[in-house]
């Protein structure tokens, strides 16, 4: 790219955002599908474990979480992801701000431990969440508690959306990430909501597309085969995975440039680059 995309000089409005999110995926998606391709065949680990053991995909998911082997492996499998993950975002943001790209795989691989343990904390408070489902001892309605618990997931997960994107690119501890992306998405919520909605229907949409017309040319050529059926599907599956994670990112990317923006305006750029 010879200008760079990023990050922006100023706050942009929910179709700017997202017309960066695809600015950043276009000039960025070739680089990033060789790690995007990893991170895709790194999450299916403990689906191909299964396979070459001989077990069905429809095994007990609480018998296979006893065994010591695909424990491991999922473990594995899990760290895998999210250092791919948070080594396609910091690519990302190189291309995008003009820098050359290298060493990103490193730099997440030693920064592990803080990706993990924010992945944890994201997991309690999501727990945490679910509290009011308490309130099903009391009587109260299934569908009342039901969607007091989808809204508080809803702001939860809303507030702190950009909790990974400034973990990787500020360089700072999980607890800072969890309270730097609660500030940054403070009164933005209905604004961020509308960019994450529209990037998930465009998700979806490739998804059914494709995958309807997939599901199509697999009727054709397995003829029934299960295993055959299996494989195929197996392999568009990381093809389009390998697609969406870049896009994925992207949105990440293009939010909290826009959040940073809103909030602390041109000290982006020099803060980001003095912890580069």
């Amino acid at each position: 790219m010879d200008t760079p995309l990023y990050p922006p000089q100023r706050p942009l409005s929910v179709g700017e955002s997202l017309d960066l999110t695809f600015r950043i995926y276009r000039g960025t998606v070739v680089k990033c599908l060789p790690l995007a391709a990893l991170a895709i065949l790194g999450a299916q680990l403990p689906t191909l474990y299964l396979l070459s053991a001989g077990r069905g995909l429809n095994t007990s998911l609480l018998v296979t979480m006893r065994e010591p082997g695909y424990q491991g492996v999922y473990f594995v499998s899990a760290l895998l992801s999210l250092v791919l993950n948070a080594t396609i975002l910091l690519r990302q943001y190189k291309l995008s701000t003009g820098s050359q790209p290298g060493g990103e795989v490193a730099t997440m691989a030693r920064r592990v431990l803080a990706l993990l343990v924010l992945t944890l904390l994201f997991v309690f408070t999501f727990l945490v969440c679910l509290a009011p489902a308490a309130l099903l001892l009391t009587g109260v309605p299934k569908g009342l508690v039901a969607v007091l618990c989808l809204m508080l997931i809803s702001y939860v997960f809303v507030s702190l959306s950009c909790a990974y994107a400034v973990l990787i690119l500020e360089r700072v501890g999980p607890m800072t990430s969890l309270r730097r992306s609660w500030s940054l998405t403070r009164g933005s919520f209905w604004r961020l909501t509308a960019v994450y909605t529209v990037a998930l229907i465009i998700l979806i949409v490739f998804y059914v597309v494709l995958g309807t017309a997939t599901g199509f040319v697999v009727a054709l050529v397995a003829h029934g085969e299960l295993a055959v059926m299996t494989a195929v599907y197996a392999v568009v599956a990381v093809a389009l995975g390998t697609f969406v994670v870049p896009f994925y990112s992207a949105v990440q990317l293009a939010v909290f440039g826009d959040l940073s923006a809103r909030r602390e305006g041109a000290d982006l750029a020099q803060r980001i680059s003095a912890t580069a």
